[in-house]
């Protein structure tokens, strides 16, 4: 593979994944995707809220995805995580609504995101 012009990404992060994509829905049933490339230090992702620390997830690790932010029964398991799931990659995704009401997922293509859509 060619890369002109800039650094491998590779490189620089090695084969860890290079996107952090966060998800939480909040009471009211709303959906919510962060996504984070690791390779921006101004990219930042806070993992657990303010709150009573013995509530907090502390076991994050880079590369490694969690889906078990609630129980069976849809209950929260970590009162205060942010991300109910998490996953890594090495591809750039972005998510949309598009206009038939289908979530997309676009690989490795910008996409430009309405204001009235960002949260």
């Amino acid at each position: 593979m060619a890369y002109v012009g800039q650094i491998d990404p590779n490189q620089i992060i090695g084969s860890k994944p290079r996107f952090f994509y966060g998800l939480r829905r909040t009471d009211a049933g709303d959906l919510y995707i962060q996504k984070i490339d690791t390779i921006y230090a101004t990219d930042t992702a806070f993992i657990n809220n303010a709150g009573d620390q013995t509530q907090n997830y502390l076991l994050l690790d880079e590369g490694v995805d969690f889906f078990e932010g609630r129980d069976v029964y849809h209950n929260i398991v970590y009162p205060n995580l942010n991300y109910e799931q998490y996953r890594w990659d090495e591809v750039s995704i972005n998510y949309y609504i598009d206009s038939a009401g289908e979530l997309v997922a676009r690989i490795n293509q910008t996409y430009s995101y309405p204001a009235s859509n960002q949260a």
